[in-house]
């Protein structure tokens, strides 16, 4: 880590380093994060690499396109090869699915396009009003609030969105009772933690007597996060802390909240490999069902693959198995020709490591 102001001072990072190795001691811990862009800063930056040999920091379930279930790809393409006009973020282009993907179904000339965001969707559907247009809406609770305002401003009929939207703290709990798989803490996301607060995780770190620290996304705000971490185990502390103060609330954004509770409601929802989480997913309400294209258009029962014969994918999303522990990975999966979902998008713990990972 060079020196540089501010967030990359490799002084103070030094600094946050020593202390790190003097909390833990002679200690064996195991820090989760459940956030692709904090994995992208651990690895480009070298961070655990800075880490005493006693602390394992892990990936968990922080892509949002890795988790999406193969039968929600499916159900795209379905829609796609109706002749329907599909569009959804860059990175879910390439995701695969049980037997295809939408960007080969592209290549055969079906109507999928790369959006910026819902309101380029929308735009399409005003400038084709005699083509179903649908939006294939991925994320977690990041990204829903924007998803759901472009309901809320009366969209065209021709438009409608098929969700894949995931809420993260179910998913701490299965990481938190997975057998043999102990969570000493968890560094929670960032983007997620500024929309519902770090109020929203303190149920959970009571629950499990696990200390969260919400962290940015700079070098130094991961390292002080797992140094907050280390003194809350020291000191017997089992709550929701905040390092990303310049951008998290504990309350969260009331706003966005308010919006999300209006357009959809929670349920029960399919995590690719994971099977399904109670609670776990943001679906559209009745009063918005015009807009649902799982309910708009007449859809086949899939029988639908998640993970592949070979892929790990669902090993690396639960932090089980690390990339490098898959025989595909650089191999038969690379970024260029993904063969798991994790390889694909730029949050994907395959294609971070990939990309840092000398083979």
């Amino acid at each position: 880590m060079s020196e540089q102001p501010g967030f990359r001072d490799a002084r103070y990072a030094q600094a946050v380093k020593r202390e790190i190795e003097s909390l833990i001691g002679n200690r064996q811990l195991r820090i989760v994060h459940v956030c692709g862009t904090h994995e992208d800063t651990i690895s480009q930056h070298g961070i655990r690499s800075l880490l005493p040999t006693g602390l394992r920091l892990v990936a968990g379930p922080g892509c949002p396109v890795c988790v999406c279930a193969a039968e929600d790809v499916d159900m795209a393409i379905a829609i796609a090869q109706q002749g329907h006009i599909v569009t959804t973020f860059g990175d879910m282009f390439r995701v695969p699915s049980t037997e295809s993907s939408l960007a080969k179904e592209h290549t055969k000339g079906a109507d999928v396009r790369i959006v910026y965001g819902t309101n380029d969707a929308v735009e399409i559907a005003r400038k084709n009003p005699n083509k179903e247009v649908v939006f294939v809406g991925v994320g977690f609770e990041t990204t829903a609030p924007t998803i759901a305002l472009e309901l809320l401003r009366a969209p065209p009929r021709n438009f409608s969105i098929l969700t894949s939207l995931k809420v993260i703290p179910p998913a701490m709990d299965l990481l938190a009772n997975i057998e043999g798989f102990s969570v000493d803490g968890f560094i929670t996301p960032g983007h997620v933690s500024a929309i519902i607060g770090t109020n929203a995780f303190q149920p959970f770190a009571e629950k499990y007597h696990i200390p969260c620290v919400a962290a940015g996304f700079e070098p130094l705000d991961v390292l002080e996060a797992i140094r907050m971490l280390l003194v809350q185990l020291i000191e017997g502390k089992s709550v929701s802390e905040n390092e990303y103060t310049r951008v998290v609330l504990p309350e969260g954004n009331i706003a966005a909240q308010r919006v999300l509770a209006q357009v959809f409601r929670i349920g029960d929802a399919p995590w690719r490999g994971l099977g399904i989480i109670e609670k776990s997913g943001y679906f559209i309400r009745e009063e918005y069902s015009e807009y649902d294209a799982r309910l708009k258009f007449d859809l086949p029962d899939f029988d639908s693959v998640d993970i592949l014969p070979g892929c790990r994918c669902h090993e690396v999303i639960l932090g089980i198995v690390d990339p490098v522990d898959c025989s595909l990975f650089g191999r038969r999966c690379t970024p260029e020709d993904p063969y798991g979902p994790c390889m694909v998008g730029h949050e994907g713990t395959c294609r971070i490591r990939h990309e840092y990972t000398t083979l």
